[in-house]
């Protein structure tokens, strides 16, 4: 297609609100999607940040006890 205007690309021979409907939900429904894709990074990474704590404790209290200090205290 070819226009003489930029008001006539924008109106889209009469079907602007189809066209530029369709094209906001497209952008929507993708917004949505890298919205929940990051979220379900971020509760991924804490469930591993999670799970893998409690195995490095027992090293950091053990190395504490023998009067050795710790990162996390120095």
């Amino acid at each position: 297609m070819i226009w003489n205007s930029v008001g006539e690309f924008w109106a889209m021979g009469g079907y602007a609100l189809y066209v530029w409907g369709s094209m906001a939900v497209v952008a929507l429904c993708l917004g949505v999607e890298v919205l929940r894709l990051w979220q379900r990074h971020a509760a991924a990474r804490a469930l591993t940040m999670a799970t893998a704590a409690p195995a490095r404790r027992p090293a950091a209290v053990q190395r504490s006890s023998h009067g050795v200090q710790d990162e996390a205290t120095a």
